[in-house]
C-alpha cells in the first residue's frame, strides 16, 4: 500500500521544489534566493505548511522559527523520529540544496497517512530556516537552537543592511526552541550530494558516512584610503592588495596540505570601493575543511600565520574574528546499515561516502544519532541555479527513507 502510495512522490518533490524558486518563495525572479526570515522565507513556509497539512501533519513554528510538521504515532509520548533539511538558500542557488529533503520527507509522511499506517513513534518533519548563513555572519542558527548547542552570543547578529536578528524575532525566547535529550532518537536528512562521486559509480543514492570539520573565520584589513593617481606605490597600504595575497596563501597552504583539506575565500567586500581609491579597509570570510580536526587545525593555524605576516610586511591592520568551529561529525553506523538495508531493498546498491559539505545532520549529532542519504546531483553542481535531479532518482530515495522508517519501525517493535 505505501510503495501504491508513493509511484509521484518523488517527482512530486522535486516539481515542488522547482516552483518555490519563483517569487514570491525567492527574493530574486533571476535564479533562487531565499534568505532567513525574508518575506520570501515566510511564503515558502507558507507553501510547505499546506503540503505537510495535507499530507496529514500537525503544523507549527518553533522559537528559532523552523517550521515543523508532527505525524502523530500510536504512542505520543515515544521519542520521536526527526527527518528533514533546511529550505533557506545562498545568493543566486539551485531548486534542491536543502529543499529536496524536506519534500521528500514530507511525501513519506504522506505515503504513511494514504496508506493508513502509523508507527509506533511520532514523526517530525522539520524545515530548518538557516543553514547556509547566507544572511547573518553564522550558519546552522536554527539546528544549533534545536540541538541545543547554541551560544546565546552567536545571536547578536547583524545582516548586510544592519538588521539585527533581534529586530525580526524575539532572541531572548530563541533557546527555546531547544529539544529535551532523549525527545529524539534519530535524525535522517536526505540531501543532494553537492559532488560528483555518484553519478561517477552510476548510482541514484549513497549512504553518508560522517560530515567533514568546518572551522570559518571573518578577517577585515585595515589600510590607508588614498587617490590612486597620486600615491606612489611603494607608500601604498592597499587593503585590497594584501587581500588578494592572503588569498593566494590560503590557496597554497590547501594544496600543499596533506589529505582532503580545502580552504575557501568566499565572501569580498571593500567599503566605500570606488575606482580611483585605493583602498583602506576591506574584509572576506576564510572556511577551512577536512574530514580529519587535526589537519584541518594545522592548515587553519598555518594561513593564518601567512596573514599575519603578510599584514606586517605591508603595515596593515590584521583582524580575525572565529564565526564557528564545527568538529567532524560520524553517522551512526546503525543507522548506516540501515539505509544500506533500505538502498538493496529497493533495488539499488549500497554505497558510501563523506560528506565535504556542513548540513544540519552534523548539529543534530550533538542531540541524537543521526543518517544522511545523498541523492545524486547531475555534475556534482550545487548552490547554482544549473542544479538538477532526476525524479527517477528522488523516487528512488523517497522508497529508501520509507523502507528506512520501516526497519527503525521494526527494530523499535524488537527492542
Amino acid at each position: 500500500m505505501v510503495a501504491q502510495a508513493t509511484q509521484a512522490g518523488g517527482a512530486r518533490a522535486v516539481v515542488r521544489c522547482d516552483a518555490l524558486t519563483r517569487p514570491p518563495f525567492s527574493e530574486s525572479a533571476e535564479g533562487l534566493t531565499r534568505t532567513y526570515l525574508s518575506p520570501a522565507f515566510f511564503a515558502a513556509q507558507d507553501r510547505i505548511a499546506e503540503w505537510m497539512r495535507d499530507a496529514g501533519m500537525t503544523v507549527s513554528r518553533d522559537a528559532a522559527a523552523n517550521l515543523v510538521g508532527r505525524y502523530e504515532g500510536d504512542d505520543p509520548n515515544a521519542p520521536l523520529l526527526l527527518i528533514g533539511s533546511h529550505i533557506d538558500s545562498v545568493r543566486n542557488a539551485g531548486p534542491y540544496d536543502g529543499p529536496l529533503g524536506v519534500m521528500l520527507a514530507i511525501e513519506a509522511v504522506g505515503a504513511l497517512h494514504a496508506a493508513g499506517k502509523r508507527m509506533a513513534f511520532p514523526i517530525e518533519v522539520i524545515a530548518f530556516g538557516d543553514e547556509e548563513g547566507s544572511r547573518f555572519p553564522a550558519a546552522m542558527l536554527t539546528s544549533r537552537a534545536v540541538a541545543g548547542t547554541l551560544d546565546p552570543a552567536a545571536l547578536d547578529v547583524r545582516d548586510r543592511d544592519d538588521v539585527a536578528l533581534g529586530d525580526l524575532l524575539d532572541v531572548t525566547a530563541y533557546p527555546s526552541a531547544a529539544r529535551p535529550r532523549g525527545s529524539v532518537f534519530a535524525y535522517l536528512e536526505a540531501h543532494i550530494e553537492q559532488g560528483p562521486v555518484l553519478e561517477a559509480q552510476g548510482l541514484a543514492v549513497g549512504t553518508v558516512t560522517g560530515i567533514a570539520a568546518q572551522m570559518r573565520y571573518e578577517v577585515e584589513l585595515i589600510g590607508s584610503a588614498g587617490h590612486a593617481g597620486t600615491t606612489a606605490m611603494g607608500l601604498r597600504r592597499d587593503a585590497v592588495a594584501g587581500m588578494a595575497e592572503m588569498v593566494l596563501a590560503t590557496e597554497t597552504v590547501a594544496q600543499d596540505s596533506l589529505g582532503d583539506v580545502v580552504a575557501t575565500v568566499g565572501i569580498v567586500q571593500v567599503p566605500s570601493g570606488a575606482a580611483n581609491v585605493i583602498a583602506g579597509k576591506c574584509a572576506f570570510t576564510l572556511d577551512v575543511r577536512s574530514g580529519s580536526e587535526a589537519r584541518r587545525d594545522r592548515a587553519a593555524d598555518e594561513i593564518l600565520r601567512r596573514f599575519r605576516r603578510i599584514a606586517d610586511a605591508r603595515d596593515l591592520g590584521l583582524a580575525v574574528r572565529k564565526v564557528h568551529d564545527l568538529p567532524a561529525s560520524p553517522c551512526a553506523p546503525a543507522l548506516m546499515d540501515l539505509l544500506d538495508a533500505a538502498i538493496h531493498s529497493a533495488g539499488h546498491k549500497p554505497f558510501r561516502l563523506v560528506s565535504g559539505a556542513g548540513h544540519d545532520a552534523m548539529i543534530m549529532a550533538a542531540l541524537c544519532p543521526t543518517a544522511m542519504l545523498f541523492v545524486r546531483c547531475r555534475g556534482g553542481v550545487s548552490h547554482n541555479p544549473a542544479e538538477h535531479v532526476d525524479p527517477v532518482d528522488a523516487e528512488v530515495a523517497l522508497r529508501v527513507i520509507l523502507g528506512f522508517i520501516d526497519r527503525l519501525g521494526a527494530l523499535h517493535a524488537a527492542a
